[in-house]
């Protein structure tokens, strides 16, 4: 199998319909089962959110193993050369988070279907009810790009940095404090608030709103290409769609959270602003 020709990192339905029959295109769902189930995109393959996602409570995003995603992407069908265009029915941040998870593995290929199958419904695009179990793979799990990845430990020792912008991706009230959600109420000190559904545009399917609105959303809040930016949520849900808004814009250094406010929220250790 030949590799796939490029595909922009944001794939409208109509680019996607295209190219339903080329076999290096890998369609994955993150619906709901039923909803998988009810109709998908056809050849699409479904992944159950949970299989991304490591629990250690209280913590409950954290990155799975080599191991545990080689399992998964195998599962997948998914091979190196494979371009996996992700897409979900809330927004595309299981999508997203899936797409981040592909980063850490070095996994370049990748799209995400701008308004998922809500945007592809409405654009007319084919389902399918038939349940796709492929053949699997044997993936070469690797945690080859350790950049798209903020634990604790690197978020702390940068704390007030002038190149370094925090974005906390949560809702105002959670970054505010009056909704709590860990132990501790509140954000990380120095970390500015955008909320993740503030990128999306309700009136055309949760579509990315235009590219000079995103980049003005940003830049009023301090988070310019120049800085590193590193983003987190409660679980690195949501935050995962804002990894991929701002690697779609062409912001070179971006990382993700996975622990999120789950872990520095009920780390008795780390500081806290409110």
């Amino acid at each position: 199998m030949t590799a796939a020709p490029n595909l922009p990192l944001l794939i409208e339905p109509e680019q996607l319909q295209s190219r339903l029959a080329d076999p290096t295109v890998l369609p994955v769902d993150l619906c709901d089962p039923a909803s998988y189930a009810a109709g998908h995109i056809p050849g699409a393959v479904h992944l159950d959110y949970a299989d991304l996602v490591w629990i250690e409570p209280p913590v409950m995003g954290l990155l799975p193993d080599e191991a545990r995603l080689g399992e998964v992407c195998s599962r997948l069908g998914l091979t190196p050369e494979r371009h996996v265009v992700a897409y979900d029915e809330e927004g595309n941040g299981r999508a997203a988070r899936l797409l981040w998870t592909l980063a850490v593995l070095g996994h370049e290929p990748v799209s995400l279907l701008n308004g998922g199958i809500h945007a592809w419904d409405a654009a007319g695009g084919p389902l399918e009810a038939q349940v796709r179990r492929p053949p699997r793979s044997v993936y070469p799990a690797r945690f080859a790009n350790p950049a798209a990845v903020a634990d604790k430990t690197y978020i702390l020792e940068r704390l007030g940095h002038a190149d370094v912008a925090l974005l906390d991706t949560r809702t105002p009230a959670e970054f505010a404090g009056l909704d709590q959600r860990a132990a501790r109420a509140g954000h990380i000190p120095g970390a500015v608030n955008l909320n993740w559904s503030d990128a999306m545009d309700p009136r055309r399917q949760l579509r990315l709103q235009p590219a000079p609105v995103l980049r003005e959303l940003l830049a009023a809040r301090g988070v310019t290409p120049d800085k590193e930016v590193i983003v987190y949520c409660q679980t690195h849900h949501r935050s995962a769609h804002t990894y991929w808004v701002l690697r779609y814009l062409g912001y070179p250094r971006v990382r993700g959270y996975p622990g999120a406010w789950s872990e520095w929220g009920n780390d008795p250790s780390l500081p806290v602003e409110r």
